[in-house]
């Protein structure tokens, strides 16, 4: 299966000397394209950390990441921004949308900024889906904070990436919000062929995608297809007490 995005021996380093913090500790790891991955894992894991290397946010301090075929590490700072722009979209704990623009307006703003026109057809597809048809000349502070992360969603589907990137998408909203946002990022990926990698902390929110991948202490741990609520948090149990067994056996 190819590789939306991936990683290979993935290193990032913050600090240095008795500060140095090793947050991701020689990762490898693919994102299938037309898949619904969660990436999981203590605080602390890197779970973020691997995201924003993976989206070509952060820089690695050594290893590689890709996107498709082309390596991040090997691109200038305004390469690196046009594919972010063309290839990437972005969904994140806060909304991020412009509160004077409308809904309309902040779906298609990438588009706009960049100068490039959106598929009109795809765009009006797209507010169906997110089910805004009756919200698009509400501005950001009429809509409630799961319809505001519907247009969020909206938004980085909009120019038709390869590989959307959601950290903790569902962290500000209710349980019922929540539920709807990530049906939508299943039907992003099932019904759209879109890819979307997500970071969560909630088995929930994990249930919710076709794999989920598991980090501790910056290092890729485990993998677990088809998971479910219960599933997921038995191995995040699993590992809190290997970890509470490792600092009493230290």
């Amino acid at each position: 299966m190819t590789a939306a995005a991936r990683v290979v021996d993935a290193v990032k380093v913050y600090g240095g000397g008795d500060a140095e913090v090793r947050a991701l500790d020689g990762v490898t790891a693919e994102f299938p394209a037309g898949r619904f991955t969660a990436i999981m894992g203590p605080s602390g894991s890197g779970k973020s950390t691997l995201m924003h290397c993976a989206a070509g946010l952060d820089t690695l301090s050594s290893g590689s990441a890709f996107i498709g075929g082309t390596e991040l590490g090997a691109l200038g700072d305004r390469q690196l921004t046009l594919l972010r722009r063309e290839r990437i979209g972005f969904v994140f704990q806060a909304f991020n949308l412009l509160p004077t623009l409308t809904v309309a307006e902040n779906i298609t703003l990438p588009q706009d900024l960049a100068g490039t026109r959106a598929d009109d057809d795809w765009v009006d597809a797209l507010i169906d889906v997110v089910g805004l048809r009756d919200r698009l000349l509400h501005r950001p502070s009429e809509l409630s904070g799961g319809q505001q992360q519907r247009v969020a969603v909206a938004r980085a589907l909009a120019g038709r990436p390869e590989v959307v990137f959601a950290d903790e998408p569902t962290g500000n909203l209710d349980s019922r919000s929540g539920a709807e946002v990530l049906e939508l990022l299943g039907r992003a990926v099932h019904g759209m062929g879109r890819t979307v990698v997500m970071v969560t902390h909630d088995p929930v929110a994990a249930a919710h995608a076709d794999e989920v991948v598991f980090l501790a202490d910056g290092r890729l741990v485990d993998r677990m297809a088809d998971p479910t609520a219960e599933k997921v948090l038995d191995r995040l149990k699993a590992f809190d007490g290997a970890a509470g067994a490792k600092e009493v056996v230290s």
